[in-house]
């Protein structure tokens, strides 16, 4: 589901790709107001399912702490008031949720950005966070 999921540069909010188009994707607002428009090949379009953290072990994929995150709360949007917390507040917050992340290279400006988007995926019904599901090889006659 969050392959489907799309954050573009320069808009607010974020999209779902309904379908690829000559030299441009056409996405959706997934805020419910079913706003389509295409995306040229000039905008910077990014993928929730190509979005990782920095752990101490390893990278953890953006669908692994959506998981996390819903583990801890539910399928409830964030009650944590993190528009206005301070960096050390959301540093705390982030570490009670994923206590290995790596406190160097995870910014409070890339919590912010995750939690909103947790946020809008919850309200609008987009948080399916479970694992993509392989297509099979079917065998050719």
């Amino acid at each position: 589901m969050l392959n489907e999921i799309l954050t573009i540069s320069g808009k607010q909010g974020l999209f779902k790709l309904l379908t690829r188009g000559r030299g441009a994707l056409i996405v959706e607002n997934i805020d419910g107001s079913k706003k389509r428009f295409p995306i040229q090949g000039t905008d910077k379009v990014v993928s929730l399912g190509d979005i990782s953290i920095f752990t101490d072990e390893k990278e953890m994929p953006l669908r692994e702490v959506f998981q996390a995150i819903e583990t801890r709360l539910g399928k409830k949007e964030i009650q944590f008031d993190w528009r206005k917390a301070s960096n050390a507040e959301l540093i705390n917050y982030f570490g009670d949720i994923i206590p290995d992340f790596d406190r160097d290279r995870v910014y409070p400006s890339h919590i912010k950005k995750i939690a909103g988007w947790y946020d809008l995926l919850v309200k609008y019904g987009e948080n399916d966070f479970s694992e993509p599901k392989a297509e099979e090889d079917t065998p050719s006659e």
